[in-house]
Order: structure tokens, then sequence, then C-alpha cells
């Protein structure tokens, strides 16, 4: 039972030691960086769009009222 545990303890060790390796975090945190551009870009774009279908809309009903 006692070797048991030792042999859980240490593998437990070896896995909180590779999650805890830091290699790779930069590119984890630039990609969230970027995800999160994506998104202010994608909400800001929905936004312009509205802006120009309705600016464009505006242009139509200026042209068919004045013909």
């Amino acid at each position: 039972m006692k070797d048991t545990m030792l042999k859980l303890y240490i593998k437990m060790q070896n896995l909180k030691s590779s999650l805890m390796q830091e290699e790779g975090q930069d590119l984890v945190e630039y990609a969230l960086v970027v995800a999160l551009i994506a998104l202010a870009a994608t909400a800001g774009m929905r936004v312009l769009a509205s802006d120009i279908n309705n600016a464009f809309s505006g242009i139509g009903n200026t042209l068919n009222t004045d013909m």
C-alpha cells in the first residue's frame, strides 16, 4: 500500500511539473489577444455594416422620391 501511494505521488508530481512548464505560455497569450481583437473587429464590423446599409437605404429612398 505504501509503495502504491509513493508511486502515485511521484506520478502526480511529474504531472504537476509538466503542467507548470511555461514554454508555450507566450503562444497561448498571443492567441488569446488575437482572439479578442478578432471578436472586437467582428462586433465593430456588424455596427459598421448596419450603418452603411442604412446610409445606402437613405440614398436609395432619396433617389426614388426625387425621380
